[in-house]
């Protein structure tokens, strides 16, 4: 893993999940970058996804910061994983 993907946060998401919306513009807010991940539209991302969380599907949306799974919009674990960033 570089560097690059150290610092990677990436929400996998669907495009009627209002909880991955809110997570987004949480992070945004925070000033962190995001690369979203529709898992409806795109089928390499819903496999990657069941492949960090173990095939374990409970929902979205998963935040994966730097190698830390969030299942769920969760501010506080959002907010600890994050300062892992800088």
């Amino acid at each position: 893993m570089g560097s690059d993907d150290a610092k990677k946060v990436i929400v996998y998401s669907t495009n009627w999940c209002a909880y991955c919306k809110m997570a987004k513009q949480y992070l945004a807010s925070k000033g962190v970058a995001v690369e979203e991940k529709n898992i409806e539209e795109d089928p390499e991302a819903h496999k990657e996804l069941l492949d960090k969380i173990g095939g374990n599907f409970r929902g979205v949306p998963v935040i994966d910061i730097a190698g830390t799974i969030i299942l769920g919009f969760d501010r506080a674990k959002i907010d600890a994983a994050i300062r892992t960033l800088v």
